[in-house]
């Protein structure tokens, strides 16, 4: 598994799906994101995640996006693919059907809104585990999911379920970052946290983490890319100044929820447009105003 962990450590960047002002995805503005974020020196993406608004795209966009983005990115990067859901025997199905050509790993989320206790998060992760035909990021992201994923949790599924090398972790709670990276040593040398919050990045490398899932990196993949390696090398003064000049534009990516703010951010510089489908809504004017501000502030 040694390959699969260096392929996923560093910069990652969760991929929005652009939409044009009808509502429909646009793929040429997909193709300069893409183009865009692997130029800025990225180490991997990620199709179908959070970022991507999955939950309101029909099954055949799911396909296209993903076809797509493989067919886009042509080998230059490590491409992973947001397969998961709250129904077992659903993601199982998925898994055995999709056409991973072009992909290297899967990222799974934690089942949502039926809130599993621990026991159920292992079982759900197990028959994941058995039914993938790539190894596998967990994803634990309990703002959304409404359960939390505790370190002996993924210290057991690590233990138990070789395929799986790491854990996009997205709790912002780095003391919880450092207990997970201790207890899954304790069990497997190859498995590898990455922080889920662009904020958290030099805190989650400094506690023994490998790298970020970006949302930042649509917009400064230079930038993350830097502060992210400079942490990695264990330059953390150099890392925190980095980070610092960016934090109030991070903090205005998720004040209204994600991709409602980098779409925006995104849309200042005429990359996509800001369009999110229903039930999510486009920044207001006062975000949009702060972003321009802050993007501003930040350039000069």
């Amino acid at each position: 598994m040694k390959n699969i962990t260096d392929k996923f450590t560093g910069v990652g960047v969760a991929l929005v799906t652009p939409f044009d002002s009808r509502g429909s995805i646009d793929f040429a503005a997909l193709a300069a994101i893409i183009d865009r974020v692997i130029a800025g020196g990225v180490d991997y993406l990620l199709a179908l995640g959070t970022t991507s608004e999955t939950p309101t795209l029909t099954a055949a966009e799911r396909v296209a996006v993903s076809r797509f983005i493989r067919e886009r990115v042509a080998g230059r990067v490590a491409l992973m693919v947001g397969i998961g859901g709250n129904c077992t025997a659903d993601v199982v199905a998925t898994l055995k059907s999709w056409d991973f050509t072009g992909y290297d790993a899967v990222l799974s989320v934690n089942p949502y809104y039926n809130k599993p206790n621990q026991e159920g998060l292992y079982r759900h992760f197990k028959a994941i585990s058995a039914a993938s035909p790539l190894p596998i990021m967990l994803y634990n992201i309990p703002g959304r999911t409404g359960v939390n994923m505790l370190p002996q949790t993924v210290a057991r599924i690590a233990a138990e379920c070789p395929n799986v090398f790491g854990i996009k972790e997205a709790s912002g709670n780095v003391e919880q970052m450092e207990a997970v990276c201790k207890a899954v040593a304790a069990v497997r040398e190859d498995f590898i946290l990455v922080s889920g919050d662009d904020g958290l990045t030099v805190e989650a490398i400094r506690r023994g983490g490998k790298g970020v899932l970006s949302v930042l990196g649509h917009l400064y993949p230079e930038a993350v890319k830097s502060f992210t390696d400079l942490a990695l090398a264990g330059n953390f003064e150099k890392a925190e100044y980095e980070i610092a000049r960016l934090e109030p534009i991070i903090d205005s990516l998720f004040v209204e929820g994600n991709p409602v703010g980098i779409k925006n951010a995104l849309a200042t510089k005429n990359i996509c447009t800001p369009t999110v489908r229903l039930p999510l809504a486009e920044a207001s004017v006062e975000l949009d105003i702060r972003q321009r501000m802050e993007i501003i502030r930040y350039e000069c």
